[in-house]
């Protein structure tokens, strides 16, 4: 697969003309998110307006609604609404461990929204799922996009990678490879090599194969001073642009960053819907988290099978469907039905989520 390398200058001009000519722009909400047993806090830490216009089309502002632990909407002061989406988080998955019970934690969280028509006033409202499953008002704020601490900052331009292109963004689910713990050397080369054989990974597979089209790709690579990423249990510690590390929550083989606030900023460098981590490491690892990120490492003899099954997390809100090996989350006291679309704590055939899937239900099916 062919990479072909795109300027930063010539990626803005033509990012502008992505969806239509008057294109909104990107706006990034980040945010503190705070807690621990029997607390959970936000604060603001910055609005940035990012240096690209937004990706979407400006008829999808909101999905269907049944995905994700949380659910944020941002509105005009019209009350229109600029953007509802789902979504799963860090602090999500640790207030589920043994560690959130005795102590508090912090985590560094991004919502990302268009820009209202008309400068000015936003409401941002988050959600989470209570006991069952509902969601609940959590935390909500106003936001100024002319108040003058809006960061307009420039970031410091990386050179855009793009890997495959089958039209303009707003119709095309935008996918960023985002490459961390390569060198300047083998983010020329190597990075290239590997996003170019996961991202074929990908499309090999069925709903892939034949939604292919219906996607671009993207890469980018800041040089890292050093090759590898962070692998605590073994003493290793790279500064690495994104921030990657092995050993997440205590789990070896669990791949996230926890540096959030960098990864956003070089991200925002690209048009893009969904982002993956390319780990330049050969220690089977990743991770994957619903309409946040997912990670690989890239050089394991896995890689293409977890690029794929962890992009089943972030992008399609997947739940794992085995429970072989150890886990960094505590077990639930309290089983309730899932929200993921393809697991299931019902016995009852006729209620399953995926019942329209099975052509007859009644003889030939096992009952659960």
């Amino acid at each position: 697969m062919k990479c072909v390398a795109v300027g930063f200058m010539a990626l803005a001009m033509s990012a502008a003309s992505l969806a239509t000519d008057v294109a909104p722009a990107t706006y990034r909400l980040d945010l503190f998110h705070t807690g621990g047993k029997d607390t959970e806090i936000f604060a603001i830490d910055r609005l940035r307006l990012e240096p690209l216009p937004w990706p979407g089309h400006p008829s999808r502002a909101t999905d269907d609604g049944t995905s994700g632990v949380y659910r944020f909407e941002v509105r005009a002061a019209d009350g229109q609404l600029l953007q509802a989406r789902g979504y799963a988080s860090i602090f999500g998955e640790w207030v589920t461990t043994e560690q959130a019970q005795q102590q508090h934690r912090t985590f560094h969280e991004s919502l990302r929204f268009p820009a209202p028509a008309k400068p000015g006033p936003v409401q941002v409202r988050i959600y989470r799922r209570d006991a069952q499953q509902v969601f609940q008002p959590l935390w909500e704020t106003k936001l100024d996009t002319t108040d003058m601490f809006v960061d307009r900052s420039p970031t410091a331009p990386q050179e855009l990678i793009a890997i495959e292109q089958h039209g303009t963004a707003a119709d095309k689910v935008d996918l960023l490879l985002l490459g961390d713990g390569y060198t300047a050397a083998e983010c020329a080369t190597k990075f290239r090599a590997d996003a170019g054989r996961v991202s074929a990974a990908l499309f090999k597979v069925q709903p892939f194969a034949r939604r292919r089209q219906d996607f671009n790709v993207w890469g980018l690579c800041p040089p890292a001073a050093e090759s590898g990423v962070s692998r605590p249990s073994t003493g290793i510690h790279r500064a690495s642009p994104a921030g990657a590390t092995y050993d997440a929550f205590g789990s070896e083989r669990y791949l996230l960053t926890f540096e959030n606030r960098a990864l956003r900023e070089i991200a925002a460098q690209a048009p893009y819907e969904a982002l993956v981590i390319l780990a330049n490491n050969d220690t089977y690892g990743g991770g994957g988290i619903f309409g946040l990120y997912s990670t690989v490492a890239v050089d394991s003899s896995w890689a293409d099978y977890l690029f794929v099954h962890e992009f089943g997390h972030h992008f399609a809100a997947l739940a794992d469907e085995y429970y072989t090996s150890p886990v960094a989350y505590a077990a639930p006291t309290t089983i309730v039905e899932p929200w993921e679309p393809n697991v299931t704590a019902l016995l009852d055939r006729d209620k399953l989520k995926w019942r329209h899937l099975v052509a007859t239900i009644a003889p030939g099916t096992a009952q659960p």
